[in-house]
């Protein structure tokens, strides 16, 4: 074992250099861009940011207000059912309700149908987190430990699925749409598939492996304000059940605001609408399940084009507005003060 007073330089002997080695990159000199600061760089800056963000603003804006849309309110019209629901009671009683209206100019191209709610809060925390991702995913896990409680499982121990207040709470008003044609009432055809996010169907959500979807949730029960299990949210198409399904994908993804829309359906471009919605009377027929009154919510159902910038909304375009005039104006202000800096220093010069 060496002396530990071997390591100590003796008197007269170097001491070993700390300092890094003198090359460029230690040393940090390798060269490098310095921007100089000079007025006509940080002006020109400011000009060409601020045109730059208004006319992507503009355009924005422009866009936002070419879309097609038409936004109804069936809280009112559809009273009656909504007295009927706000009794939990009666959650196996049906209602039905019927909403007209007029399109006086047709709608061309793809036309998307969304429901919308007001006064709905999706941001509180403890509704935020109460789900569970790995019984989303189709895995065997023990929902106990996960945060849906108080919708986890029931009195005699059967687990929900699937669990949590987000599931729970799924909007499930059906909404048909149908054309009067003169004496003859057509169905608009609606594609109820293809309108969730491709990661979210591929990648978030999965059923849980096995020979058919009623044996892969045998065991759990669905959540208590929902009127069916999960493997029959859609009867007519069996690709479209359990946690695939895209009515409920959507629904899982909680908005910030407590006023969203989500995505419903989409018009099928075939027949009389290969064109869109032509102008006419049409009539909503609405299976009301989804209460809104004890918490003062509204209800509305919209029919809506969209461009190449999304849907209607310029909230985007307005933000690229104010960011533009807020950065030429500040060029202008430097440009001011730039000025009677120089007269002034002028006058000191003579």
């Amino acid at each position: 074992m060496k002396d530990k007073t071997s390591f100590i330089p003796q008197e007269g002997e170097a001491r070993p250099s700390r300092c890094p080695d003198n090359s460029a990159f230690k040393q940090q000199k390798l060269p490098a861009w310095k921007p100089q600061l000079t007025i006509e760089t940080v002006l020109s800056s400011f000009f060409l940011t601020g045109a730059f963000c208004l006319s992507v603003g503009v355009c924005l804006i422009l866009s936002a207000n070419s879309v097609r849309e038409i936004q109804i309110d069936y809280s009112d019209k559809c009273s009656d059912c909504s007295k009927l629901r706000e009794n939990s009671s009666n959650w196996n009683k049906e209602c039905h309700c019927s909403v007209n209206f007029t399109l006086k100019e047709g709608i061309l191209g793809d036309v998307f149908m969304y429901y919308g709610l007001q006064n709905f809060y999706q941001n509180h925390r403890r509704y935020v987190i109460s789900r569970s991702d790995a019984q989303l995913l189709g895995r065997n896990v023990n929902i106990q430990k996960s945060y849906c409680a108080p919708f986890t499982t029931y009195r005699n121990g059967t687990p929900m699925a699937p669990c949590g207040a987000i599931a729970n709470s799924m909007f499930n008003d059906t909404i048909d749409l149908f054309y009067n044609l003169n004496s003859s009432v057509i169905q608009v055809p609606l594609l109820k598939t293809g309108n969730s996010w491709w990661t979210d169907k591929n990648v978030k959500f999965r059923n849980p492996k096995s020979y058919n979807l009623s044996s892969a949730f045998a065991g759990t029960a669905r959540p208590p304000y929902w009127q069916k299990p999960v493997y029959l949210l859609d009867e007519e198409d069996e690709r479209n059940n359990g946690y695939v399904n895209d009515d409920f994908i959507i629904w899982m993804r909680v908005s910030a605001f407590p006023t969203f829309r989500n995505l419903y359906r989409r018009v099928s471009r075939m027949r009389q609408f290969a064109d869109g919605l032509p102008a006419g009377n049409y009539t909503f027929h609405i299976s009301y399940n989804f209460p809104v009154t004890k918490f003062k919510g509204r209800k509305h159902v919209i029919l809506s084009t969209v461009v190449w910038s999304g849907g209607s909304n310029p909230f985007l375009g307005i933000a690229y507005v104010v960011s533009g005039t807020a950065a030429t104006l500040a060029g202008f202000v430097i440009t001011a003060i730039h000025l009677k800096l120089r007269k002034k220093k002028t006058y000191f010069q003579k």
